[in-house]
Formats: C-alpha cells, sequence, structure tokens
C-alpha cells in the first residue's frame, strides 16, 4: 500500500534534498530494465530504500531521510512503476521477481549489507527480502506495517475502514454493480485488465483515491485526481499483488516466518490512527521480537509525509550512524 498525500506544510527536520551522484537502469534480462539512483555518500553505510504500493514508485522527496554526509542511499522504482520499463506490467512481476532484483542490485552496485528502509508496501518487501536472505539486511526500519494478510486487505477493501468513512467509501463502491460488491479486489480487477483504456484509467484513480484520502490523518476528504498514467499503474499493480495475496505460499507467511530474522535489529514506525494499515499488524510483529522497537506516533496516520512521523523516521536513522 502506499500514500500520495499528506500534510502540506514544510517539515523542517527533514535532510536538505539531494541529488543522485549516480542513475542507472540495470537490465534484469526478462523483459523488465529497473531504474536505480544513488545519493548521499559513496563510501557511505547503504541503505536501500523500499516504496509503497506495490506500484507507487520513488519520490526525491524520499531521498531526505538520510544524512548525507553518512549515508549512501539508494532508491529504485519496482518493476512496472516510476521509471522502470516496461510501464503498468504485471507479466514477469511477483513478490519473488522484486526479491531477485534487489539482489541483483546488490551484486551490481557492490553492496555487502545493508540497511532497509520501507513503509506500506515496502516494509513487507523489506520483510520478506531480509526473510530470503537474512545475511544481506544489517537493520530493518520500518513504516506502516502490512504484513499482506486476508485480514488486512478484508480491513481496506471489505468495509472496516469504510465504517469510518462511510462518505469517501460509498465514492469507491459506486463504480462497481451491488451483485460485485462482495469481493471487491476481484471487482476492480475485472475492470482493471479489461483492455479498454478509459475503463482501466477510470477504475484505476477511483481506486488510488480510495487510498490517498485515507493516507493522511489530516486529510479532510478524497483528494483530487491524481495523473491518469500513475493511477491506472498504480492500481493495476497494486490490485495484480493483492488479487494474488502476496505471492506468499500461506497467510500469515511473514509472521510464520519471522524467526529467520530475529537476529537483525528492527525499528518500527507505527501511526497509532493508520487506517490504511492498521497498527495491531505492527503490533503483532514486534510481539516476541527481542531486537525489534515499536514506537507508536500519536495523532498520526499512515503516510509517509506526515510531521511526526517523519519526525521518528529520521531519528531513527540519526541513531543508526554506528552500524
Amino acid at each position: 500500500m502506499d500514500h500520495r498525500s499528506g500534510p502540506k506544510r514544510a517539515v523542517e527536520f527533514l535532510y536538505p534534498a539531494i541529488d543522485p551522484f549516480d542513475q542507472r537502469v540495470i537490465d534484469m534480462g526478462d523483459g523488465h530494465k529497473i531504474y536505480v539512483e544513488q545519493c548521499g555518500k559513496p563510501d557511505g553505510v547503504p541503505v536501500i530504500v523500499f516504496h509503497g504500493g506495490p506500484g507507487g514508485g520513488c519520490s526525491p522527496a524520499m531521498r531526505r531521510y538520510f544524512d548525507p554526509s553518512h549515508y549512501r542511499v539508494v532508491l529504485f522504482d519496482q518493476r512496472g512503476c516510476g521509471r522502470s520499463r516496461p510501464h503498468a506490467t504485471v507479466e514477469g512481476n511477483t513478490t519473488w521477481h522484486l526479491v531477485a532484483d534487489v539482489e541483483r542490485i546488490r551484486a551490481e552496485l557492490g553492496i555487502g549489507s545493508f540497511i532497509a528502509f520501507g513503509g506500506s508496501w515496502g516494509a513487507t518487501l523489506a520483510l520478506i527480502h531480509a526473510l530470503s536472505h537474512p545475511q544481506a539486511v544489517r537493520h530493518l526500519v520500518l513504516r506502516g506495517v502490512f504484513l499482506m494478510t486476508r485480514a488486512e486487505l478484508d480491513w481496506f477493501y471489505g468495509g472496516g475502514a469504510g465504517a469510518f468513512f462511510p462518505d469517501l467509501w460509498q465514492r469507491f463502491l459506486a463504480p462497481i454493480p451491488e451483485a460485485e460488491r462482495g469481493d471487491l479486489i476481484a471487482a476492480y480487477h475485472r475492470r482493471l485488465f479489461s483492455g479498454n483504456l478509459a475503463e482501466e484509467t477510470r477504475h484505476g484513480r477511483a481506486w488510488a483515491q480510495w487510498e490517498n484520502a485515507l493516507a493522511s490523518i489530516q486529510n479532510e476528504g478524497m483528494v483530487g485526481e491524481g495523473p491518469a498514467e500513475y493511477s491506472r499503474a498504480f492500481s493495476r499493480l497494486e490490485n495484480h499483488y493483492f488479487i494474488n495475496s502476496g505471492f506468499l505460499d500461506e497467510d500469515g507467511w511473514i509472521l510464520t516466518n519471522r524467526k529467520r530474522i530475529e537476529q537483525i535489529g528492527a525499528t518500527i514506525v507505527q501511526g497509532r490512527y493508520d487506517m490504511v494499515c492498521p497498527p495491531v499488524s505492527a503490533w503483532k510483529l514486534a510481539q516476541g521480537w527481542p531486537k525489534a522497537r515499536l514506537e507508536m506516533v500519536g495523532l498520526s496516520g499512515h503516510a509517509l509525509s506526515e510531521p511526526a512521523i517523519s519526525e521518528a523516521l529520521v531519528r531513527a536513522m540519526d541513531g543508526l550512524r554506528s552500524l
């Protein structure tokens, strides 16, 4: 899951915007070409940033959580989104392709081990990568935890969050005939992959607006429409992953296998009023994990851009300079 909304005021404790010292496209050899950039200190402590969605893509603002005099920050656009190509495609696009892409990026850039920084779906992917390659991860910094479970999807697409935002929920339901509303992920899937560009774009905007409207605690209602190309790609990719349960072997796979990474430290920053990824997931992840520290942030929702969330993440990264 992702966010494209949030408070508009400047967050003064973020680091200044910096330009990348390296930008490249890595050909994965299967038709996908992945955009990668590096900024900060070329020989600094490596951090790989996992963006949300799936399908959200990276933005320059994501460079601002890290001390550029200490960290070597790597951002990449996951398959099908952002500056990676082909755009909006789900062919050859699964969680396990993304995990393999991270390993290819790590090898291409000569990174031995790194700090994983991810929020929402980015936290999911960071966890799955760490579970698959624990030797590669020094520490996890996670925000707005999403564990890719049926319960979380039912909350957001089955009416749980809708009980708090009935007006916005009705707008999300409106494009779908009443007979199909028992499974909204499947109903939207049929329209997002109909082959009709106008229909896919229209439903892509409705899908993205529902999530974006709930991302920040300061939102007053439905946000404006995003660019058509972005909304379609984001919604198709996110729906593709959700209808396939994240391509995991079983529901609850991350918690079932957590013991593989309990030797790794984790800092978990969670908005107390996160309506997209409710705090229970972060709490479950941290329970019984001795090296995990959970910070519940009051009066904050889901978005990375919320001031108190941003401040907690900058503080967390500043505290990891000794790694």
